[in-house]
Parts: C-alpha cells; sequence; structure tokens
C-alpha cells in the first residue's frame, strides 16, 4: 500500500512539475513580445464589424506570427491587410497572419495591416474597454484590452488620447459590411 501511496504521489509531483514547466516556457515565449496601444473605435448605428490596432514588437531572437485574435464583442476575428491596387483600396484577410522578425516592430493601423472584429454582439463604446486575446503561432494566446476610441479615430498617442477624422474612418472601413 505505502509503495502505491508513493508512486501516485510522484506521478502527481511530476505532473505538477511538467504543467509548471510549460507554464514557464509559455511566459518566457510570450515575454518576448512587447504589446503596445491596442484599440478600437466606435462603429457607426448597426455596424456588424469593427477594426482593432495595436503595436507589437520582437524583443526575442526567433521570428513569431500574429495569427489571430478575439475579441469579447466579436464572434471571430480576422488579421487583414489594406492596399492599394490599379488606384483602388482593397482589404483582404491575412491568411498566414504577419510574421514579427526579431527586433522588429509590426504597427496594426487604420490603412494598412488591421484586425477584424466581426458579427459584432455589440458596439465598442468610448470609456469601456474590449477584453481579448492576440493569438501568436509561437507564444500563444496573449491576454489584451482594447482601448475605444470615438469614430473616426486615426491613432491613439502615447497619453491615451485619440486623434483623426471621421471622414477617413467611413473611407477605411464605410463598405467593409457588405463583404461579410
Amino acid at each position: 500500500m505505502t509503495k502505491k501511496l508513493f508512486a501516485v504521489v510522484t506521478l502527481m509531483l511530476a505532473g505538477f512539475t511538467m504543467a509548471g514547466l510549460v507554464q514557464a516556457q509559455a511566459e518566457e515565449k510570450a515575454a518576448t513580445l512587447k504589446i503596445e496601444k491596442p484599440w478600437t473605435r466606435v462603429t457607426p448605428p448597426g455596424a456588424k464589424v469593427a477594426a482593432g490596432f495595436v503595436t507589437i514588437t520582437n524583443t526575442g531572437s526567433e521570428p513569431d506570427r500574429l495569427v489571430g485574435a478575439t475579441a469579447s464583442l466579436s464572434k471571430h476575428v480576422e488579421v487583414h491587410e489594406m492596399s492599394m491596387k490599379d488606384g483602388v483600396m482593397r482589404m483582404q484577410e491575412v491568411a498566414d497572419g504577419i510574421e514579427i522578425a526579431p527586433g522588429a516592430t509590426i504597427v496594426l493601423k487604420p490603412g494598412g495591416y488591421h484586425m477584424m472584429f466581426l458579427e459584432l454582439s455589440a458596439s465598442p463604446k468610448v470609456g469601456e474597454p474590449v477584453k481579448g486575446t492576440l493569438k501568436f503561432a509561437k507564444a500563444g494566446e496573449l491576454p489584451v484590452v482594447f482601448a475605444v476610441a470615438p469614430l473616426g479615430a486615426k491613432s491613439i498617442d502615447s497619453g491615451g488620447k485619440m486623434t483623426g477624422s471621421q471622414k477617413e474612418d467611413e473611407m477605411d472601413h464605410g463598405s467593409h459590411h457588405m463583404k461579410h
């Protein structure tokens, strides 16, 4: 009986040690990514999509890749890219995500790479942060809280103030809901 009890306790301790090791490795990978200024903005009434923005710096020695995200007010989130082709602004999902090389910083912002919050269950409201996660190929899921800017904001500065105009917001995403 004592040998069985010893074996069970030994297996339990080994399990806790392995779980702790896995957690420590995940925290180490996450520590190589610096997440700054996650934000979104208020949407027009009835909108079913919103955009999310963030700055990510890879301080590690290996590349990682932003492959997805979640947002509490959205059924699903896609990583998108806006580009100009033949004088027409186009937006499309980046199926493989965005690579972040060692030492590199990527900025998801209006008019470029961004996240699309699809099938909104509620509209973002100024003063009510949106909880979510950023999903990385190596670092896994990292929690994030998106600040909410007024309709039309172009950016968020280091002091948390929003800048921009409503006209640019309409140009960036005003017709996107027709595609989904």
